[in-house]
């Protein structure tokens, strides 16, 4: 199985390979009716119900040793409406087959995250996000959602019917019942022109007011142990279209990014000493190169080489200092780190718990390439990102509770109000909700 999570003898196990779980069964509806009876008949049973999309969380949020709903017969656009411009999806499809679906119609989403292998629902559940100065996450992109509540009741939601859930349920972590359809807003497609470069890090940070003011939507990646990053701008164009040449693509995205990166990982396992050489190897290895395509094709890019990531979202104007702090930590540690660190933005939007809610807010993701011991980097990296009152990402490793959230997020008490109103049984809870919400 290509990026979905795998199951073996009635083992669920997620992409980073980090979380285990047995459920009690597994079903997988082929429509909502279903999905409503089977809750029902959880509830009968007295089990624990959580639905799982790719497997692409690397917390918990989706194990249980209960009833494990898959998705993947519930997939496919229901509805195009061009006077709204709006789509509606079933919430088992995969965001690569909604970006290509969308991308024959003529149409496109705003904004998107760098990979497309999860599905429409878990992605937006656990608040997936790209960078964008105006253009924020998938999830605040969402006009109206279909869920299936702990009795087994459809609700519709929108900024017209149950606003306060739809203020919720966008990013709901899965705890406030089953996601089974979305409307996404979409736009005319349009092409991107990106443009990625090689940059000194101290320049990154010195002009990264103007880098994030002057582009639609600018990231770098910081290579650790090295005083270098890759930037990565794009705009949007008038064209023409100038994608980037098959062999070219091939060679720079496959070879360099996914294949010797690779390599690098399995050197660096063996002999983490040789880390920072490569490192300074591989920094330098991707040279400048502009090209321009039609969005999911510049936004997206392919990941073979398995991880684990933390990633946080601090205040947009805290950035610099936290990176400061972290490549101190990070020279001072002795930790060898191989991942480059990823750094990306979002504006402040009204979902209630997503990590930009209510704040202009910067994402620092850093990663791990699985089966290596991560705790050390993590632990210390979540200290610096805590001290500025990060948010973790919701699919990424953090060790917050409850208690934390209800500091950092100012309308948690709404968000666990309106939990306690619609499953108060507690029917979608698992460990890492009962962590997080508290119980």
């Amino acid at each position: 199985m290509s990026s979905t999570a795998s199951g073996r003898n009635g083992t669920w196990r997620n992409w980073g390979g980090n979380v285990a779980a047995r459920p009690a069964r597994e079903v997988t509806p082929a429509s909502v009716e279903e999905l409503s009876a089977a809750i029902r008949r959880a509830a009968e049973d007295g089990l624990k119900v959580k639905a799982v999309g790719s497997g692409h969380s690397f917390t918990s949020i989706a194990a249980t040793d209960g009833v494990l709903i898959r998705p993947q017969l519930l997939t496919g656009i229901r509805n195009i409406d061009r006077n709204a411009m709006t789509v509606t999806v079933e919430a088992g499809t995969p965001l690569k087959r909604l970006n290509m679906a969308l991308a024959r119609e003529g149409l496109s989403l705003t904004n998107m995250g760098d990979i497309m292998e999860q599905t429409a629902s878990g992605a937006t559940s656990t608040g997936t996000h790209g960078t964008g100065r105006e253009s924020a996450s998938i999830a605040a992109q969402i006009k109206g959602l279909e869920l299936v509540t702990a009795d087994g009741s459809v609700l519709t939601c929108s900024e017209k019917e149950n606003p306060e859930v739809f203020g919720a349920a966008r990013i709901g972590l899965g705890a406030l019942g089953i996601v089974t359809a979305i409307t996404f807003a979409v736009e005319p497609i349009f092409l991107l022109s990106a443009r990625e470069e090689p940059m000194p890090f101290d320049k990154v940070l010195a002009d990264f007011d103007e880098l994030w003011a002057e582009n639609e939507h600018f990231e770098f990646y910081w290579f650790p142990h090295t005083g270098n990053t890759n930037t990565k701008r794009n705009n949007r164009s008038a064209g023409p279209e100038k994608p980037v040449p098959q062999l070219q693509g091939w060679f720079e995205d496959e070879f360099l990014s996914n294949g010797v990166f690779q390599a690098a990982q399995w050197v660096g396992r063996a002999v983490p000493a040789t880390i920072p050489a490569i490192a300074q190897i591989s920094s330098k290895a991707l040279s400048a190169r502009t090209y321009t395509d039609i969005p999911y094709k510049v936004f997206t890019s392919p990941r073979r080489v398995r991880f684990v990531e933390m990633e946080y979202a601090v205040a947009r104007e805290a950035v610099v200092e936290t990176l400061r702090e972290l490549k101190a930590m990070v020279d001072r540690s002795g930790l060898r780190v191989s991942f480059p660190v990823e750094v990306r933005t979002a504006p402040a939007d009204d979902i209630t718990l997503s990590t930009a809610s209510g704040r202009d807010s910067a994402y620092i993701a850093v990663h791990m390439v699985k089966g290596t011991p991560y705790q050390r980097y993590f632990t210390a990296a979540e200290r610096i990102f805590t001290a500025h009152e990060g948010r973790p990402h919701w699919g990424k490793v953090h060790t917050r509770d409850a208690e934390y959230f209800a500091q950092v997020y100012p309308r948690f008490g709404e968000f666990t109000a309106l939990r306690d109103r619609l499953d108060p049984d507690r029917r979608f809870q698992n460990d890492y909700l009962r962590r997080v919400l508290g119980a």
